[in-house]
């Protein structure tokens, strides 16, 4: 099990410290917070920034697999919004990440009123159509994620749309399981229907009805050995990735101290799991 954790659990440090502190607690792989890609891109050209982030992630030993594309006022739909995205895909590429988290449009009027699902898909297809085209020739993976309310993207069976429209390499799925876990609950039916189109996972608790972002085994009711027996069943080679802003507000100390306990946590459920 490659265990990883989003780098902006260290929100306060730059991107190079919290990669720094999580090399501490035991974690050899990480996913770049949204955040943090913002930070590099505001450093400069986004191909040598990330050469040199990804330079000082090899030497120190820890594997930036998977990035987070920016998604707080970021509509794909928007040509503008796009190139924002282009930008931290070339960010991406640069450092070496395999597996960029997206999140697809939920076309919204200016009141907040979602658009009909055909009319999400449509706007969606050609903001993905363009996307896909700008990473062609890559190794990166665009993988969609499960949200909580977009009529675009709130199913296995929304998501697979895309991947079955574009059947592409460049485009794979990302599952939350605390959105899932909201909008649904069944992790095991998830993960067998999508199978080996999950490329990235975001790990995460809740109690089912807000999206909290606990650690696994706490208040949260989130079946986590099943969803760690059904990406085991479907061999999925990418990180468990924990991302978890719930457990963020406690000194940095503190949050260092989680972070040991969040690993015998993901041993015990490998442990289980391989049963």
């Amino acid at each position: 099990m490659k265990l990883s954790i989003w780098t902006s659990y260290y929100w306060n440090l730059s991107a190079e410290d919290a990669l720094l502190e999580l090399k501490a607690h035991g974690f050899n792989y990480c996913e770049l917070s949204c955040e943090h890609a913002e930070e590099l891109i505001k450093r400069g050209e986004p191909k040598s920034v990330g050469e040199a982030f990804g330079s000082f992630a090899r030497e120190n030993k820890i594997a930036v697999l998977q990035g987070h594309l920016s998604f707080v006022g970021i509509k794909i739909s928007d040509p503008e919004n796009r190139a924002i995205i282009k930008k931290q895909l070339d960010l991406f590429n640069a450092i070496g990440i395999k597996s960029a988290v997206l999140h697809l449009d939920p076309v919204a009027d200016e009141n907040g009123v979602k658009a009909p699902v055909d009319v999400a898909r449509k706007a969606n297809v050609e903001a993905l159509s363009d996307i896909l085209e700008y990473i062609k020739g890559t190794d990166i993976v665009v993988c969609l994620e499960n949200l909580i309310t977009s009529p675009a993207a709130n199913t296995v069976e929304g998501l697979m749309y895309y991947i079955e429209h574009f059947n592409s390499k460049n485009l794979g799925i990302c599952l939350d399981t605390g959105h899932l876990n909201i909008n649904g609950k069944d992790h095991a039916r998830f993960i067998k229907t999508a199978k080996n189109h999950i490329k990235a996972l975001h790990l995460a608790d809740n109690e089912g009805q807000r999206d909290q972002h606990m650690m696994p085994y706490g208040r949260g009711n989130v079946d986590f050995e099943t969803v760690i027996r059904e990406t085991k069943a479907i061999n999925y080679q990418g990180l468990y990735n924990l991302e978890i802003p719930g457990e963020v507000s406690a000194p940095q100390e503190v949050r260092g101290y989680k972070l040991d306990y969040i690993q015998k946590i993901m041993a015990y459920l490998d442990k289980v799991t391989d049963k």
